[in-house]
């Protein structure tokens, strides 16, 4: 199946994409990486009359640290993040998080925000985001906004972004001295989405676990760091508390006991990493 009739337009400045907002509206949709969007458009289960190409716009191209944070533009590729010298220290968990996204190929076309607006619940980067309280920078013609993740992401394939509002920054918070980082995820294959996946980070005082996967949207708990005896209790809990529910590709049976091992397995990795990341 082909896509419906739009209009495309390529541009090159946020100005200008955001003034074609503004007058498109709700009739339009953005193209980053177009890794998800062209497959809804191909099965038309998106019909926008117009489509809004940032993919070459230099403005928006762009990884660095600023204010503790890593902040990476929206057109900047998986692939471009994925190799940038300095990810593994500056976000370790995001160095461990990419190779699990789908193929290189993939990778080497799709954005890191724009897996951010797609919010798919089984995605990665939406977890990481989510796991370590990151931020969605959105702007519009009035002006931009900031939003934390638990602001942004609000259900399967929903997010707070309005009609004429461009993603244009996604911010990760940088590594913190004597914090332990982990990802692992389970899926048939190498590549495919995620049946159960899990994100920690492991601090001093607390350690805050997301999972992926199974509920609408990534969801994120804590705990004190010396509760350490009831991880097993507290995993068991909140498996129960996401509402698994059965699908083809795994039971909610099988999706509550990957939650329990996986998060076992990932939250123990993560604290034997405080230690050798004190210094």
């Amino acid at each position: 199946m082909k896509p419906l009739a739009f209009e495309y337009k390529r541009v090159d400045k946020v100005s200008e994409a955001v003034q074609w907002l503004h007058e498109a509206g709700e009739n339009a949709r953005i193209l980053a990486g177009g890794q998800s969007l062209v497959i809804l458009l191909n099965m038309r289960l998106a019909q926008p009359a117009y489509l809004l190409d940032i993919s070459r716009c230099e403005e928006l191209k762009f990884v660095r640290q600023e204010k503790g944070m890593l902040c990476i533009g929206a057109s900047t590729t998986q692939a471009q993040l994925q190799y940038w010298p300095d990810l593994a220290r500056a976000v370790p968990m995001l160095a461990e998080a990419i190779p699990f996204i789908s193929h290189y190929q993939i990778r080497n076309r799709g954005t890191i925000a724009g897996s951010i607006a797609h919010a798919d619940p089984s995605a990665e980067l939406p977890l990481c985001l989510a796991t370590l309280g990151g931020q969605v920078v959105l702007r519009s013609r009035q002006g931009a906004r900031k939003l934390d993740a638990a602001q942004y992401q609000q259900g399967m394939l929903t997010t707070a972004r309005k009609a004429d509002e461009l993603v244009t920054e996604v911010r990760f918070p940088v590594a913190k001295a004597g914090h332990g980082y982990a990802f692992d995820e389970f899926a048939l294959r190498r590549g495919d989405f995620a049946i159960v996946a899990c994100a920690v980070d492991a601090g001093p005082e607390r350690i805050r676990l997301g999972i992926g996967g199974v509920a609408d949207k990534p969801v994120v708990v804590q705990w004190a760091r010396n509760d350490q005896a009831s991880f097993t209790e507290t995993l068991n809990d909140l498996a129960w508390q996401l509402d698994a529910q059965d699908d083809q590709h795994a039971s909610a049976a099988y999706r509550r006991h990957l939650v329990r091992e996986l998060g076992q397995h990932t939250i123990e990795t993560a604290l034997s990493r405080c230690e050798k990341n004190k210094d």
